[in-house]
């Protein structure tokens, strides 16, 4: 015990020494983002350098009712933001849908990949460090197994470019976000291929995989979790509560999100998924870079016998509820406000999560259809 007393006391020293540094050099007084509210010993595998705390201000959106597979009833929802009105937008979304028997989310995809680059001879090479893969993949999903309790290897698939062999390897990580996981198992497996193939490893991630970057690989075939969601809105709640008509929100969202995106090649076919995603991260203690493959949705709106269908296809939602910043003090609470923390709670945050992304759609969408969107940010954000 008295060594542990002296380990934090030695940890929370240097953040001061660090931080007292900065202020000599800067001439910037860091009073405020001195006071931390937890140990800094808790974070010293999520950061270097640690001289204090950035606090972004939290709140929550919700009651939101959700009817998924792995999870079903009404959950709030921590959001830490420093955009004024998003709160406010996001919360009106979620009472009309809850208002009109709750959100309707699907994983249809659960796959964390990364893909290794090899130089090879020529094609005819590459030909055969792929078929070499596809002959031993049960041997590397075994191999994959010695790196990690929780994921697994479940698929190896090859493809070449001259002198260029990407082997994009995905894996099923659990309730783990996963991106360490497969990135240390996938370096065992690409050592393993040089072995057997005498193909050269130029690097463990070769950006066919593709992290932290919009892509048409990942719109189409999905990373970490493909999550839909659905709702129907009756005309009268969207009326009432939204201030709109269903066919007002139909044309917008089909020449804003659908039109004018692909007009502009953009791989976001929405109003502003990547802001709820964001907020949502940051609470929980997500990896924010992984909000840029997160934008990637695509929201459609419909009218169906006089009401308004709405939805949502998230092609890469990268989250955890083991691991990361997730074991944060602040972070683990704001899971534990949705039931999200820890072991078999991942695929239940993906269901919340997505509902709160169709939510956040449907409010925004009506807000600009009337014309809205301006006059709630200049006086809520302003």
């Amino acid at each position: 015990m008295r060594q542990g007393l002296k380990n934090k006391r030695k940890g929370r020293e240097a953040v001061d020494e660090r931080r007292a540094a900065v202020e000599e050099f800067s001439g910037a007084r860091l009073d405020t983002i001195g006071s931390c509210p937890f140990d800094p010993i808790l974070a010293e595998k999520n950061l270097e350098n640690m001289i204090g705390c950035v606090h972004v201000p939290l709140g929550f959106v919700g009651p939101i009712r959700v009817n998924g597979k792995w999870t079903s009833g009404d959950f709030i929802v921590p959001m830490a933001t420093t955009e004024g009105a998003l709160i406010a937008t996001v919360n009106r979304g979620c009472a009309a849908i809850t208002e009109s028997g709750g959100a309707n989310p699907h994983i249809v995809k659960d796959e964390m990949t990364r893909a290794p680059v090899f130089r090879v001879k020529d094609i005819a090479h590459s030909i055969e460090v792929a078929a070499w893969v596809d002959a031993h993949l049960d041997e590397l999903k075994a191999l994959a197994s010695t790196t990690t309790r929780h994921g697994k290897l479940l698929s190896a698939k090859a493809s070449a470019s001259g002198r260029s062999l990407y082997i994009r390897f995905a894996f099923d990580t659990g309730d783990a976000m996963g991106m360490n996981m497969v990135t240390i198992a996938s370096d065992l497996l690409a050592r393993r291929i040089e072995e057997g193939t005498g193909a050269k490893l130029i690097s463990v991630s070769g950006n066919y995989c593709v992290d932290k970057k919009p892509s048409a690989i990942d719109f189409i075939l999905g990373r970490g979790k493909l999550v839909l969601a659905d709702a129907t809105i009756p005309r009268g709640i969207v009326e009432s509560k939204l201030k709109v008509t269903p066919e007002e929100l139909t044309e917008i969202a089909y020449r804003k999100n659908l039109l004018g995106s692909s007009m502009a090649l953009s791989y976001g076919y929405n109003a502003h998924a990547a802001n709820i995603l964001a907020a949502i991260f940051i609470a929980t203690g997500q990896d924010p870079a992984q909000v840029v493959e997160g934008s990637m949705v695509t929201t459609t709106c419909e009218l169906v016998e006089g009401d308004l269908y709405i939805s949502v296809r998230i092609p890469a939602l990268e989250i955890g509820t083991v691991g990361g910043g997730t074991k944060l003090p602040s972070q683990s609470e704001a899971l534990s406000v949705m039931g999200c923390l820890g072991l078999g709670k991942a695929k239940k945050m993906a269901e919340i999560v997505a509902s709160v992304v169709l939510a956040g759609e449907l409010s925004t969408l009506a807000a600009q259809a009337k014309g809205h969107l301006a006059s709630s940010h200049k006086a809520l954000g302003r």
